[in-house]
């Protein structure tokens, strides 16, 4: 189950949105994680919104968002929290 989740990162915008679609058409599947961390929370929602209103509409819904945050060491050795967002996607 964990080949249906995209993790948004520094790739095109239209990767993201791409690999969601492939996901529902081409694997068949019945839900997508979209999941994000910090800075590219706002992209896991655009893509979200792409995904279901432009390219799946009338297929498939927004049926769960999680939000949580996750500690961790950065490069300096500090701990620092960042927010992540799990957005699923599913069939209608």
């Amino acid at each position: 189950m964990a080949d249906n989740n995209i993790f948004i990162g520094n790739k095109p915008f239209m990767n993201y949105v791409t690999g969601v679609v492939m996901q529902f058409t081409t694997k068949n599947a019945h839900e997508v994680i979209i999941k994000a961390r910090g800075k590219f929370i706002s992209r896991a929602v655009d893509v979200s919104e792409v995904s279901t209103k432009k390219f799946l509409e009338g297929q498939v819904a927004v049926r769960e968002i999680r939000i949580d945050s996750e500690g961790f060491q950065n490069k300096e050795g500090k701990d620092v929290r960042v927010s992540t967002i799990e957005i699923t996607l599913g069939r209608i």
